[in-house]
């Protein structure tokens, strides 16, 4: 199996703090015989990290998707095929089947959910880890349900990445059946508005949502920010049609 993707992606910040001790043994057994250049992370203000690698993202998302088929005290190997499905669809074959083998050892773990959302805050910008939670609904949604105890962690993990409430909503709309009241849960505005509010709310939202955002984390997930993007736009289309607007 070859890792070149993840080696090409490069691995950060996530390789430490909470996030690296759970990944850490699973990298490094795949990666053994495969060294790269270290990774030099530029800094900002009170020595946050801002950059992050397309191989960050990756482990912070399997992570938390370790967390949520934790949630209700057993993973069922359903969700197991969800899982490996829904990395095949976003990643591609190759990379899904690398990914299982980390969240297989990470699920033997157990996982300090709070600590690893503020490692995360701390080091990924907001449009990355908004990205980030649209992975994490859209699984969690994919066998059509989520139980209490899934629906309760999303929040609280919204809640200590920095995902407001209003974004949490939009991101989980798009999941949702394509109405008007989808669509204004999108564009995070009340039917009450007016046009112009209409349109501000969707220029917002297009640029919150672009997928130049996340470019510098690869093709595959530029293509799944495109998603998101073009949710945004079939939303105002809707809410255009049912108002007559021009």
């Amino acid at each position: 199996m070859s890792y070149s993707k993840w080696i090409g992606s490069g691995l950060g910040w996530a390789m430490g703090g909470p996030i690296g001790g759970l990944v850490g043994f699973a990298i490094g057994a795949m990666l053994d015989h495969v060294q790269g250049p270290p990774v030099e992370q530029p800094r900002l203000q009170g020595g946050r990290t801002h950059r992050t690698t397309g191989g960050d993202l990756n482990m912070a998302l399997v992570v938390l998707i370790a967390a949520i088929m934790k949630a209700d005290g057993s993973v069922k190997q359903s969700e197991l095929d969800h899982v490996r499905k829904f990395f095949v669809r976003q990643f591609g074959t190759d990379q899904a089947q690398q990914l299982l083998v980390v969240l297989r050892d990470v699920l033997k773990r157990e996982i300090p959910t709070h600590e690893v959302c503020m490692q995360i805050r701390m080091n990924m910008a907001h449009p990355v880890r908004l990205q980030l939670m649209h992975y994490l609904i859209g699984l969690a949604q994919a066998d059509g349900q989520i139980d209490r105890a899934e629906y309760d962690l999303l929040h609280r993990m919204a809640r200590d990445l920095g995902i407001s409430e209003k974004d949490l909503g939009s991101l989980s709309a798009m999941f949702r059946k394509a109405d008007a009241v989808s669509a204004y849960k999108i564009l995070e505005i009340e039917e009450t508005v007016t046009d112009d509010e209409v349109k501000k709310a969707y220029r917002r939202m297009a640029m919150k949502f672009h997928p130049d955002k996340v470019a510098q984390l690869g093709e595959d997930v530029q293509k799944a920010a495109g998603e998101k993007f073009k949710k945004v736009q079939e939303a105002y289309e809707t809410i255009q049609s049912k108002r007559g607007m021009k």
